[in-house]
């Protein structure tokens, strides 16, 4: 059962967010970030997208939203974040500076090799863990296509999508954390998976960013 948390602590930890540090200089085309987030996500994902600067690798993420409302999500967080963000289509780069959110609807997003880089793919298919597009979808194909090359971070969210695929992202060698109880709207998502122990790092909404970055400059 999810442990409920209390929404006004997700905005004070919004309001409390801490500075990041900067990314070292490195290629930067062979890393990546994957996040999944359902219930409370949308501002859990601001936040954190908000102190992503443009020198962050390219970020994949799936939101547990209905068809129509990805695309206007992903242009309010384009005019307000510093790094791009836009509905991902079928194809689309994944560059540094760039987030990427897959379409509600009925397709997965799933994460390529291409040469030195990354793409992602756009597949209708059906329902994982009850959602399409699902969490756990896009952490395999990342396990698979990035290994140790990638973040994983898993928020808040009703359920358990997604955390068996950042356990098999944690197993291909990437980096993972999950947003704690405190500042989660629902503790579910992130419960899951630290019990499965697929969380290396538990950290707060603000911190989470910050922590993002460390870990990039330990790859």
């Amino acid at each position: 059962m999810a442990k409920l948390g209390v929404s006004n602590q997700a905005a004070k930890a919004a309001a409390a967010a801490t500075p990041v540090p900067k990314l070292s200089e490195k290629k930067k085309n062979d890393l990546v970030v994957a996040i999944g987030a359902s219930t409370g996500g949308t501002e859990a994902i601001s936040t954190v997208l908000k102190q992503f600067k443009s020198d962050i690798p390219g970020v994949v993420i799936v939101q547990h939203m209905p068809p129509g409302f990805t695309e206007s999500f992903a242009n309010r967080l384009n005019k307000t974040c510093e790094v791009e963000v836009k509905e991902a289509k079928n194809g689309d780069q994944v560059l540094p500076g760039r987030v990427l959110i897959a379409p509600g609807g009925d397709a997965h997003m799933t994460l390529v090799k291409v040469g030195d880089g990354y793409q992602v793919m756009i597949k209708k298919g059906p329902k994982v863990n009850g959602h399409c597009p699902s969490v756990d979808v896009l952490f395999d194909s990342v396990a698979q296509a990035a290994g140790d090359k990638a973040v994983g971070i898993i928020l808040t969210g009703m359920g358990g999508d997604g955390a068996k695929g950042l356990l098999a992202m944690k197993q291909a060698g990437a980096k993972t954390i999950g947003q704690d109880a405190s500042t989660c709207v629902v503790y579910g998502m992130p419960c899951v998976a630290y019990e499965l122990g697929a969380v290396e790092h538990q950290e707060k909404l603000q911190d989470v960013a910050k922590r993002t970055y460390l870990l990039l400059n330990g790859m």
